[in-house]
């Protein structure tokens, strides 16, 4: 009889709570109709070894191996009205390669999350984020866990390593689908459960979708955001995974045989280097489809926030707007997974050794937005080759030339007539969604025109 191990919930009151790092101010749920909860998710996790090398086609076959106790948190914003709620639980595996947890995803979802009525639960998934360790991305030093940085409140938390990562994320998506009325979710009643991670997270989430989904069938969709062309490995046990062996790993595609939804989001400075994503590449199917974002760097000013006045990369970080294009994929996904039309298909970004630069420089084919649609500055997804290291997955917004944009728009009028026949046309075609419209508009580029 197949083991089906159950996590126990237990709410977090004493002291404060450490919330996922992030450079935007959180929107206020509270006068959403939002409740905020933390809570101790704590049970026995299973480990996997794997019968095999991991081969190209991500057809990976897992054996349960050892088992180990574990206890780490979890944060959930949920709809305090149960008639306000969507029936969409979305379980981000929050991203740890600053040495503690983030929820980028969070941050480029929240406003539809919010207008949706979706709950958010995220995932301290991984080892650093309770036990602490050395961050992938840092300015140096070891990082502080969970509890060693407030040890009244996370105290009883402890991590066996992140092979066990994958079942706790199964435990935990088994407690969103099936809720106890004491635990996070109290008396709503979720009808779809999507798992969502951006980078490292994502190189998990492809790890779990090629290898652990099919075991645990807990998920009704996956969202992979800024995926690497490797996997994270499943032999972890007593330590945290080493992004750089799955970054250097040998490219895995996500096996064709799914029966699941899964929208894999790319932005156009994931597909060389450091993370190689192009060797990854595969078609569309009835269950997966891949959109690349042009002109889009892995991380951006907007997911930087307030923290960006703060980054020399010698130009501007990228502005791009795969916030916009985010929200767009998870509508899709979530109507995909309740049995709706499969989202979009988009052109690949054109790739010739390195990306092929069209209108004003900015990248050909790939899903466009209307600040590469309609340009007035140059959005490249990869840093300049003399910016520092902190700048390598941060892309950059550059200047163009006045006398290229005089001869590219005959004025402004031009211009704001282009972004806006661009960003309707996207609308229509799936990319963009209307709710969105607005504060699309709101940031078209005119200032950088002189006329």
């Amino acid at each position: 009889m197949q083991r089906i191990p159950t996590a126990t919930f237990t709410e977090l009151t004493e002291g404060k709570p450490v919330f996922p790092m992030s450079g935007r101010p959180a929107p206020d749920f509270a006068a959403a109709g939002y409740e905020t909860s933390e809570w101790a998710v704590a049970g026995e996790a299973v480990s996997y070894s794997v019968e095999e090398e991991i081969p190209e086609s991500g057809r990976i076959t897992l054996a349960e191996a050892d088992t180990a106790p574990f206890a780490t948190r979890v944060l959930v914003h949920r709809p305090a009205d149960p008639e306000a709620f969507s029936g969409v639980v979305l379980v981000e595996w929050l991203n740890v390669s600053g040495g503690q947890d983030a929820a980028p995803d969070l941050t480029y979802l929240a406003e539809e999350i919010l207008r949706a009525g979706h709950v958010w639960i995220g995932l301290s998934a991984q080892y650093i984020a309770v036990e602490g360790g050395e961050a992938a991305v840092s300015m140096g030093g070891q990082a502080a866990g969970l509890r060693s940085q407030r040890r009244r409140r996370y105290g009883g938390l402890h991590h066996p390593g992140d092979a066990y990562a994958y079942d706790i994320l199964t435990q935990v998506g088994r407690g969103a689908r099936d809720p106890d009325a004491g635990g996070p979710l109290g008396d709503l009643r979720p009808a779809t459960v999507i798992a969502v991670g951006e980078s490292q997270s994502a190189f998990a989430l492809t790890s779990y979708v090629n290898g652990v989904h099919s075991l645990a069938g807990v998920f009704d969709a996956f969202l992979l955001h800024s995926r690497g062309a490797g996997s994270l490995s499943f032999d972890d046990r007593g330590r945290a995974a080493d992004i750089d062996d799955a970054r250097t790993a040998p490219p895995v595609r996500l096996r064709d045989d799914l029966a699941t939804p899964v929208l894999v989001v790319q932005a156009e400075g994931d597909l060389g280097a450091p993370l190689h994503a192009v060797r990854c590449r595969q078609p569309d199917t009835d269950h997966l489809v891949s959109w690349e974002i042009a002109g889009q760097a892995h991380a951006d000013a907007f997911q930087l926030g307030g923290f960006v006045q703060f980054v020399d990369c010698g130009v501007p970080v990228n502005s791009g707007q795969q916030v916009f294009v985010l929200r767009a994929g998870l509508r899709h996904l979530v109507a995909w997974a309740r049995g709706g039309p499969r989202p979009p298909s988009a052109d690949p970004i054109e790739v010739d050794d390195e990306v092929v630069r069209g209108d004003l420089g900015n990248g050909r084919g790939g899903v466009r937005t209307p600040a590469v649609e309609a340009p007035a500055e140059r959005l490249v997804g990869t840093p300049r080759p003399d910016a520092p290291p902190m700048c390598m997955l941060l892309g950059r917004t550059e200047e163009v030339p006045q006398e290229e944009l005089r001869a590219r728009w005959s004025g402004r009028e031009e211009y704001v007539a282009a972004y806006r026949e661009a960003t309707d046309r996207l609308i229509a075609e799936g990319f963009l969604i209307a709710d969105d419209r607005e504060e699309i508009l709101a940031d078209a580029r005119p200032g950088a025109l002189s006329w």
